[in-house]
């Protein structure tokens, strides 16, 4: 019988065992050998890691916003917030033993000073971060270490919703924790926890800890990476989310190579064709992403791609939403050629697209350095062929960073700044030309929302 046959077996045992109700267990002949998981929890444990990250982080104090208190200690009067240590207990996956090389969270080791890699037999090793990917949550790590034992990397793809899991980590730093499961979902996305999404969701136990730990099928590989719970109370309620493998792979296969992801881009504006939408356009599809604009000059552009045009396959993989095909776009490298299957006026159209890379086709402009009067906040000169700047003028707030003088005005990501002290700015650089003439405190006129309001920057 295989490892894999063992593992089901045991599962199964479980089950029927559970569906006796009160009728008597059967039990087992003493010295026959009974159903276990522990010939594959043996083989994969080793390759799972705990992780220790010692940094610093800054909060923000509200006795340090006091100017007496400040200056009653002796402290500069300008900031107020308050570094401290920090550190963090989270989980790791070797996937090379060779070379050292161990998958995790990126917001396992994110602002790290030191990364510290407890392997199961006890030996510990400093670790190397190779690169780090927030909008997937994956981090890659190098130890300088021999006798590893790795994790094959298995299909993600392949995997169904029923399927059995296993999920190894180090909750609540309490050391390594095997807890077993189902696929609850697949697909799982738009829940706000990263950037690109497609989570496989299981009832495997995780807790906190657990992020960067293993999800193995029952032949022992990776089909995931542990990396969030959904949770009223902190701890695990049964809904548990993992990177899917072959994401987690196509990101540490960027790192290695650029030390950093550099996406793809096609240059459209696309939404998930539903039943209900297919049925009111009176189309032959069901499913897919619906595009319903592209940017002049764009990948998507040049290739012939048009609005209306409704994505159903990418490289002959069947795509079910808008989400779907951003994510795979987004993995894919700038240069390669990716054929697009397209429903067009009642036929399917094969469509290849040089894939562009993302930095390289964004109309906005980042922003210089706008001084640390408004310190933390991302500015991008607003983009004339999204519709929904077409009838504005300012500059658009990208981003703002927690804690950060933009944000302690006010600002939020998504505002559009009219105007400072009543002297319009249109572009990135008027504003920071303004910026460098203007005292505080002043105005800036924002629009937010349908409607304009005003900030005091102090």
């Amino acid at each position: 019988m295989t490892a894999r046959n063992v593992a089901l077996a045991t599962v199964l045992a479980f089950l029927a065992v559970g569906s006796a109700g009160a009728q008597p267990v059967a039990s087992f002949e003493r010295g026959a050998p009974r159903p276990t998981l522990v010939p594959l929890v043996q083989r994969v444990a080793p390759a799972v890691v705990n992780i220790a990250v010692i940094g610093t982080t800054r909060i923000e104090s509200p006795l340090l916003q006091d100017p007496l208190f400040r200056r009653f200690f002796g402290l500069p009067p300008d900031g107020s917030e308050e570094i401290v240590p920090r550190q963090a207990a989270g989980s790791g996956v070797i996937v090379d033993a060779r070379n050292g090389y161990v998958l995790t969270n990126h917001h396992v080791i994110e602002d790290a000073d030191e990364i510290i890699v407890n392997l199961a037999d006890r030996r510990q090793f400093s670790a190397e971060l190779v690169g780090s990917d927030p909008e997937t949550d994956i981090a890659l790590l190098k130890v300088d270490a021999t006798e590893l034992t790795a994790l094959e990397i298995g299909d993600s793809a392949a995997l169904g919703v029923g399927d059995y899991v296993v999920a190894i980590g180090n909750p609540f730093g309490l050391g390594q924790t095997v807890t077993s499961g189902i696929v609850s979902a697949l697909g799982r996305a738009g829940l706000g926890i990263e950037g690109y999404e497609s989570f496989i969701q299981t009832d495997a136990a995780i807790n906190p800890g657990n992020s960067g730990g293993a999800l193995v099928d029952l032949d022992g590989e990776l089909v995931g990476i542990a990396t969030a719970i959904a949770s009223p109370s902190g701890g695990n309620v049964g809904i548990g989310f993992a990177v899917p493998s072959n994401m987690a792979k196509a990101v540490m296969e960027q790192l290695l190579e650029y030390g950093e992801v550099r996406r793809g881009r096609l240059g459209i504006m696309m939404q998930d064709l539903t039943p209900a939408l297919a049925e009111a356009l009176e189309i032959g599809v069901d499913r897919g992403a619906l595009v319903t604009g592209v940017e002049p000059e764009s990948a998507a552009a040049r290739a012939g791609v048009k609005a209306g045009d409704i994505v159903v396959a990418l490289n002959g993989s069947p795509i079910e939403s808008s989400t779907e095909l951003r994510n795979r776009i987004g993995l894919t490298r700038a240069g390669e050629t990716v054929k697009l299957s397209v429903w067009r006026d009642g036929r399917t159209l094969d469509v290849d697209v040089l894939v562009a890379a993302a930095e390289a086709e964004r109309p906005e402009t980042r922003a210089p350095e706008t001084g640390d009067k408004l310190d933390g906040a991302e500015f991008r000169n607003l983009d004339r062929d999204d519709p929904r700047y077409r009838a504005l003028q300012g500059v658009l707030v990208a981003a703002v960073r927690p804690a950060s003088a933009a944000w302690r005005a006010g600002l939020q990501a998504g505002d559009i700044v009219i105007s400072v002290n009543r002297r319009t700015v249109t572009t990135v650089q008027q504003l920071t030309a303004t910026l460098r003439d203007t005292r505080v405190p002043f105005a800036l006129e924002v629009e937010r929302g349908g409607g304009r309001i005003f900030l005091v920057v102090q």
